[in-house]
């Protein structure tokens, strides 16, 4: 379920927040004045969304570091597209 709260119960329900965030390993979604603002989460749901893209991005520092190519922007765009448009066709 998702858990929406207002962002003043990040300073007057933080405890019950913090307990939300930790053991229901859930986000919680914090708003301001009706509008979405922000969203809590735990180390570990943090971990989970962004691990696979520091390493990634760590492969690619080291392959760039390895090799002396060097494409332009130019390059790197129409390549994405191709594959993009490539699986677009399967």
């Amino acid at each position: 379920m998702i858990n929406i709260r207002p962002v003043s119960d990040l300073r007057n329900k933080f405890p019950e927040i913090e307990d939300v965030v930790v053991n229901s390993n859930a986000p919680v979604f914090l708003t301001k004045n009706g509008y979405g603002t922000m969203v809590l989460m735990s180390l570990e749901q943090y971990s989970a969304l962004t691990d696979d893209t520091e390493k990634k991005l760590d492969e690619a520092d080291a392959l760039a570091a390895s090799s002396t190519t060097r494409l332009s922007k130019s390059e790197v765009f129409n390549s994405v597209r191709r594959r993009i448009n490539e699986q677009g066709k399967i």
